[in-house]
C-alpha cells in the first residue's frame, strides 16, 4: 500500500490535469504492473516496475530506439528511474487477441508484418544485447530445468539427455546461422494493441535483443494464445518475406529455406515457452498459463515431424509423453 501511495503522490505530480482516478490496468509475467490514469482530457498508462527487480532503462531506450524506426510504441511523458515509475500514453484496452478473428485477421497482421519490417530495418550490431549462443541455450535450458524435472518431475537418463543435447545444438546452429536483425522477443497477440492510428501499438519490448530474422515472425503466427490453419500462416508468412526482400532486408532469397528457418526458430522458441510457462507455475504462482501448454507442445511437435534434425528429439517426446500419462498428467 505505501508504494501504491507514492505511485499515486508521483503521477499526480506529473498528470498535465487533475487526476480523477487510478485504476489496475494489467500484469504481466514479470514483477510489473500497470494502471490507467484518468482526467478530464484523457487517460494515460502508469508502469510501476520495482527498481529492486525491474531495470527501466531497457524499456526506455528501446520504446525510443523502435519509435524512431517508425513502430507507435507508448510516448513517455514522465519518467522517475529512482523510483521505478513511469507515465506513457495509454493505446486502450483492445490487444490484438481479443480483436483477432476471420475477418479481421488479414488486415491486422498486414499491419503487424508492416511494423515488424520498419523495425527490423533499422537495425544495427552494438545498439541492443546480441541474442546470442550463451542466452539461447540459457533459454532452451528452462525446458528440461522446469517444464520436465519441476512440471513432469521427470529425470532423463544419460541416453536421453545426449538426443535432447543433440537437439539443441542442431537448433543452435540454424538459428546462430540466420540473418540478424532487432528482435522485439514477445512480438505476439497480447503484446500488440488494435490503435485507430498507426496500428498497432506495440508494448512489452523492453527485453528486445539483436539476433535471427525469423524470431519474431515465430512469435505472431506459432502464437502460444491464439492458432490459425497452416495455409493461412503461410500467406502472411509469404507477405512478409515479400515486403521484406522489397525493402532489402536480408531474408532468405528462397521461400522454402527461409520458412525452413522460421520453423526452426519456432522450436527454440516453443521449448523455451515451455520451460517459461512451467516456471510461472511452480515459481511464480501464475498457473494462468497452463492451459496454453498443449498447443505450444503441439507446435513443437509438428515442427519436429517434419525435419530429419529434430526426429530423435520427437521420438524423446514420445516417451515423455508416455512417462506423464503414466503419473496421470497429458499434454
Amino acid at each position: 500500500m505505501e508504494r501504491l501511495a507514492r505511485l499515486r503522490e508521483w503521477t499526480q505530480s506529473v498528470l498535465p490535469d487533475p487526476l480523477l482516478a487510478l485504476e489496475p490496468a494489467s500484469a504481466d509475467a514479470s514483477f510489473r504492473r500497470y494502471f490507467r490514469a484518468i482526467t478530464q482530457a484523457g487517460s494515460f498508462v502508469v508502469m510501476d516496475a520495482p527498481p529492486s527487480h525491474e531495470d527501466c532503462r531497457p524499456y526506455l531506450h528501446v520504446a525510443r530506439l523502435f519509435r524512431a524506426a517508425g513502430a507507435n510504441t507508448p510516448e513517455i511523458h514522465a519518467e522517475n528511474l529512482e523510483e521505478g515509475f513511469l507515465l506513457l500514453s495509454d493505446f486502450g484496452n483492445t490487444t490484438y487477441l481479443m480483436a483477432l478473428d476471420g475477418a479481421s485477421a488479414d488486415r491486422l497482421y498486414r499491419d503487424a508484418n508492416t511494423t515488424l519490417i520498419r523495425i527490423q530495418l533499422a537495425s544495427r550490431p552494438g545498439e541492443l544485447p546480441d541474442y546470442d549462443r550463451e542466452l539461447l541455450l540459457r533459454e532452451l535450458r528452462l525446458f528440461p530445468d522446469w517444464y520436465l524435472a519441476r512440471h513432469l518431475n521427470i529425470t532423463l537418463s544419460a541416453d536421453q539427455r545426449a538426443v535432447l543435447d543433440a537437439a539443441f545444438e542442431a537448433i543452435l546452429a540454424n538459428t546462430l546461422a540466420q540473418p540478424r536483425v532487432y528482435v522485439h522477443r514477445d512480438w505476439h497477440s497480447r503484446n500488440l494493441m488494435v490503435t485507430d492510428v498507426d496500428n498497432p501499438g506495440v508494448l512489452d519490448f523492453q527485453d528486445a535483443v539483436y539476433g535471427p530474422i525469423t524470431y519474431d515472425l515465430a512469435s505472431i503466427y506459432k502464437d502460444a494464445y491464439i492458432r490459425w490453419e497452416e495455409d493461412r500462416v503461410l500467406d502472411w508468412l509469404v507477405r512478409y518475406w515479400e515486403a521484406a526482400r522489397k525493402a532489402g532486408l536480408p531474408v532468405r532469397e528462397d521461400f522454402g529455406e527461409f520458412y525452413r528457418d522460421f520453423e526452426w526458430m519456432g522450436a527454440q522458441r516453443h521449448i523455451k515457452v515451455l520451460g517459461i510457462f512451467a516456471r510461472l507455475c511452480h515459481r511464480d504462482g501464475k498457473d494462468g498459463y497452463l492451459k496454453d501448454m498443449p498447443l505450444v507442445m503441439d507446435y513443437l511437435r509438428r515442427a519436429c515431424g517434419r525435419y530429419n534434425g529434430l526426429g530423435a528429439f520427437l521420438r524423446l517426446l514420445d516417451e515423455i509423453e508416455g512417462k506423464a500419462a503414466q503419473v496421470g498428467y497429458t499434454f
